[in-house]
Formats: C-alpha cells, sequence, structure tokens
C-alpha cells in the first residue's frame, strides 16, 4: 500500500482502519470477523488505525486490543478520541485525561500516537439549527478549547501519553478560527466526499459546507485525514442497515437517493460505488490518508483493491465534480 506524507506519524498508508465498522456502527458482523478485518488491515500495509471510546461503547477499542495480543503492532500509529462536550475549563483536563486511560487500558496500549476532540467546535453564542439539545453533550466551544482543551492536550503530551493532537468536526466557522489559531491543530478529519456532505452527523449548521474547512486546511497545510468517503453509506450500492426510528439519520438515507446519478456513472465505468468513491477522496489534494468505515473483510478489500488502481484521472476528477 502506497504511504503518503502526513507529519505527526512522518508516513501514513493512503488507508487508515477507522473504529466505526469495527464497532458496530456501520450494520452487524460477528466479534471474531472484525478481529479477523483488523488483521487483514495491518497484513495489507495499513498503518493507522482510528478509534474512539464512543464507537460501540467501546466495542472497536476491545476489538484492537484483542487483536494486538496476536499481533506485533510496534510499527502501527493509533488515533483514539474523547467526546468533551459542554463542561467547566477546571474539568477538562480531568475528562480528556480519565477517557483516554480509559481507552489505554482497553487497547492495551501505553500511549497513542494521535488524540483528537470528538466534540463538534462552535461559537460561544452559536445555537444550534437542529437537535440544539445535544449541544450539552456533543458541542464545545471555542472559548474552552482555547483556554482549556489546547493546555490538556499539551499537558497530556508532556506527561507521554499522547505525541499529537487534533481536531475534526464542528460549525465551519469555529473550526477555521481554530484552524488560524496561534496554536493550530496538529492534525484534522475533515469530510471528503464528492456529494460534500456529512449528512446525519451534520446538525451543527443549517447548510453544512465541508469544502470550506477541507480547503483551509489545504491553505494552511493542516495534515488532513479523510473522513465519511462514501457518506455514511450513500455512495455505496446499497444502505447496509434501515433507517432508525428516530429519524435521525434521515439525511443519509436522502443522500443515498441524491446520489443515484453517481451510481449510475460508477456503473459506466465499471467499478463500484464505494470502490470509486473512495478513489475519489484519495484523489483530493493533500489528503494524507482515507479512514475506512469497513465492518468486514470483503468491505475491506474492496478498499485496498480500490487503492491499488491508483488516483483518478484530472478528467474523471472533473466529471465527478461537475455531478452535482
Amino acid at each position: 500500500m502506497k504511504q503518503r506524507k502526513f507529519k505527526p506519524f512522518e508516513n501514513i498508508s493512503s488507508l487508515s482502519l477507522g473504529g466505526g465498522g469495527i464497532g458496530n456502527v456501520w450494520g452487524q458482523s460477528s466479534r471474531s470477523e472484525r478481529v479477523s478485518t483488523v488483521s487483514l488491515a495491518i497484513e495489507s500495509g495499513i498503518n493507522h488505525l482510528d478509534m474512539a471510546p464512543m464507537y460501540g461503547k467501546g466495542e472497536a477499542e476491545r476489538v484492537v486490543g484483542e487483536t494486538f495480543k496476536e499481533l506485533d503492532h510496534s510499527a502501527i500509529n493509533l488515533t483514539t478520541k474523547c467526546r468533551l462536550g459542554t463542561v467547566t475549563d477546571s474539568e477538562v483536563y480531568n475528562r480528556l485525561n480519565n477517557s483516554l486511560c480509559r481507552s489505554l487500558e482497553t487497547m492495551g496500549l501505553e500511549k497513542v500516537n494521535l488524540f483528537l476532540l470528538h466534540s463538534q467546535l462552535i461559537e460561544d453564542d452559536y445555537q444550534l439549527p437542529f437537535l440544539n439539545e445535544h449541544r450539552a453533550t456533543n458541542a464545545t466551544t471555542l472559548s474552552c478549547y482555547y483556554n482549556a482543551v489546547i493546555p490538556a492536550f499539551e499537558m497530556l503530551k508532556k506527561e507521554g501519553k499522547i505525541d499529537h493532537w487534533g481536531i475534526g468536526l464542528g460549525q465551519e466557522d469555529a473550526l477555521i478560527k481554530a484552524i488560524h489559531h496561534e496554536y493550530p491543530p496538529e492534525a484534522m478529519q475533515c469530510a471528503v466526499n464528492i456529494l460534500n456532505s456529512i449528512g446525519a452527523i451534520g446538525y451543527i449548521s443549517e447548510n453544512s459546507d465541508p469544502n470550506r474547512v477541507l480547503s483551509e486546511c489545504q491553505k494552511k497545510d493542516i495534515p488532513i485525514l479523510a473522513i465519511r468517503a462514501v457518506q455514511a453509506g450513500a455512495l455505496t450500492s446499497s444502505m447496509d442497515r434501515k433507517p432508525h426510528a428516530s429519524g435521525m439519520d434521515s439525511a443519509d438515507f436522502i443522500d443515498f437517493e441524491r446520489a443515484l446519478p453517481f451510481r449510475k456513472l460508477a456503473n459506466e465505468w465499471g467499478e463500484s460505488p464505494a470502490s470509486l468513491a473512495h478513489r475519489f477522496a484519495l484523489s483530493v489534494d493533500k489528503v494524507s490518508s482515507v479512514i475506512l468505515g469497513v465492518k468486514n473483510r470483503q468491505e475491506l478489500q474492496e478498499c485496498i483493491d480500490a487503492e491499488s488502481k491508483g488516483k483518478l484521472s484530472s478528467d474523471e476528477m472533473e466529471t465527478l465534480l461537475n455531478l452535482f
């Protein structure tokens, strides 16, 4: 598998294994199949695993811990995260540290190479246009981030528990301010897909525009990890789950219908939609690695095969970008 430049690790495999699939977020698979999936990823040259406690209520990290008991993982870089939410500045370090220590114990590690804020970042006076009741658990304000989160991350680095830190989703204006702060994130997760969508998790912004954040990262040379390459299944042949009864994931199913021209084009090009979607993300400028949400070896192998085909041509990219 090709290696790309990624400042926190120097080099990173062009594909990373994410925790959503092996945590049973994207459909069900057995524990043994998920352990085998992690093993295949490592054997195939993937050298970065992206985990979080909230992926299956710790299941993804438990799978990694079980796999690592049987495999040499000395060359593997690990990312985990903490969903901090809205807390007082004085609580931040303990919340981050406690979450991190639980993750380290679960995976059998002494440190992680990258620790990310899993909350959505917002400006202090910002009111969520949708699902505002989730603000307290899912959103962290910029002032808290500047005054407490960054110092806590730096303390964890001094303590040898993490090597680097970064951020991911949130209100676009808040993320762009964080990128231009005197202490910018050492890495960022950016949604990268042909729909320019984050679907159901886009409740922070009324009209979310992930490409705004991606563009700022490209301009400022912030190392980029691409997420949502298949937009929660909307850019695959079929959704691997039924809509949630609450309707919270309805945006993902709307995106699936919207992506019909993409599936037709993939068929014309003789490629599966998932393969083409991953190749699109791999072809976007300055993306270091695409994080996969696969749940089994079959899905993983399809992504590995897609990566081996190489980047799309400029003409192919132009065609895709003109679809929507």
